[in-house]
């Protein structure tokens, strides 16, 4: 009976453990994505930003709908676009 209560309390340890681990390491990922990556020298980026600033000088909203077969191309221009686009 003793060993099998050891062997519980050790599973329980472990699971904590490793549960206590993933869920640092899925906290330390979090901020990484969440930062804004330097597009300044993407040419969709680029683009959104002149885009962006048109749509702005014509009052016009998010006229162009260009869509990109790469997501971070699309969010590239997407970035460049709210950058820009002051109404």
């Amino acid at each position: 009976m003793r060993t099998n209560l050891r062997q519980s309390v050790l599973v329980v340890v472990m699971a904590l453990g490793i549960g206590i681990t993933g869920g640092t390491a899925l906290l330390a990922a979090t901020p990484q994505e969440q930062q804004q990556q330097d597009y300044s020298k993407n040419k969709n980026y680029q683009q959104g930003m002149r885009d962006g600033h048109d749509d702005a000088v014509h009052n016009k909203d998010h006229s162009k709908k260009r869509h990109f077969k790469k997501d971070d191309d699309q969010k590239a221009y997407e970035a460049g676009y709210q950058q820009n686009y002051h109404k």
